[in-house]
């Protein structure tokens, strides 16, 4: 046989009999013969390689990842490998243009995106990325005018649940700790679920047991000090984030606050942190293994030019210690 037949009949390629392929699997196999994927890929312009590209928030220490995507990361190199795929990891700056440091130096098919937050502030590199045709996908919020696809969760309708919870409880003046503005579509979409949750049970949204915040220790721990310095009564707190949460734990209790008996609390995520601190907290629980499994495989879609769809999953309450009844 020529050597593109043995080629192509080792890469399975179907305008190769099923006898023929039979054939040189059964010889490779006596002669100890593995096809080098380097150089197969290197022939063929693909690296069979997908990158995460976390991205590094100067404000706060940049080596620290949010445990909510690292508890994610294991799911999404599960799934690559069952796809034969390799992954790198790499922490990235917004200034950076990703095609040209991944794709067109071939040091990756596809991108998944990770960690980023400002919507407004991000989304022009996402749509560069959108016009020069670079496959990737990234976790977040699902909204209509966001460049580029999502996989995430549907953030009004668990913000309603989580806040529902705690009027169930009693918990008629509760505050919310998270930025609400279009820059945070994930928050401010929880947000929304608050306030409507409290609209419908006839309780007032009060201004004053709003506090920005985005997912961190320091932004949780300055945003429940500033709700207790507004004067403002309170007997629950929803925290848009798991971080955000833990950190108001810490503040309540310097403020002689028990919890959950003066303050219900719940967060949002499940972060692995959420069961081990105490009280454990009552959270939202976003689903880590099936979100990483579905980046990839909507990633692999869209860098095989199929068609690809945003994706929105549930999340479940997950009750804890943290919120009890009045």
């Amino acid at each position: 046989m020529s050597q593109p037949t043995v080629s192509r009949a080792l890469r399975g390629d179907p305008t190769i009999s099923p006898i023929t392929r039979r054939r040189v699997a059964f010889i490779a196999k006596e002669l100890g013969y593995k096809v080098d994927k380097n150089a197969s890929n290197l022939r063929g312009q693909h690296s069979q390689t997908i990158a995460i590209l976390f991205f590094e928030d100067q404000r706060f220490n940049a080596s620290l990842i949010n445990p909510f995507f690292l508890s994610m990361l294991g799911s999404i190199t599960g799934a690559c490998a069952k796809r034969g795929y390799d992954l790198l990891i790499s922490c990235q700056h917004l200034s950076t243009n990703w095609r040209i440091d991944y794709e067109d130096c071939r040091r990756a098919d596809g991108i998944i995106l990770l960690g980023y937050d400002d919507f407004v502030t991000y989304s022009a590199e996402l749509e560069r990325l959108v016009e020069e045709g670079t496959h990737f996908v990234h976790y977040g919020a699902t909204l209509k005018n966001h460049p580029g696809l999502s996989v995430g969760c549907n953030d009004y309708l668990s913000g309603r649940q989580a806040t529902e919870h705690l009027i169930k409880l009693g918990r008629k003046k509760i505050a919310f700790l998270g930025s609400v503005s279009d820059h945070y579509p994930e928050f401010s979409g929880r947000y929304r679920g608050y306030t409507d949750a409290l609209t419908a049970a006839g309780l007032t949204v009060e201004p004053g047991l709003q506090a920005d915040a985005i997912s961190a220790l320091p932004e949780g721990e300055r945003a429940t000090r500033q709700i207790l310095s507004s004067g403002v009564a309170f007997d629950g707190i929803f925290a848009a984030s798991d971080l955000i949460a833990i950190a108001a734990l810490g503040v309540l209790r310097e403020a002689g606050l028990s919890v959950p008996r003066d303050v219900s609390v719940i967060g949002f995520d499940d972060i692995p942190a959420a069961s081990m601190v105490t009280p454990a907290l009552t959270t939202m629980r976003q689903d880590t293994q099936r979100a990483g499994e579905v980046l990839v495989d909507t990633l692999l879609k869209l860098m095989a030019g199929e068609t690809a769809e945003a994706t929105e999953l549930p999340c479940e309450l997950v009750v804890r210690q943290s919120c009890g009844a009045r």
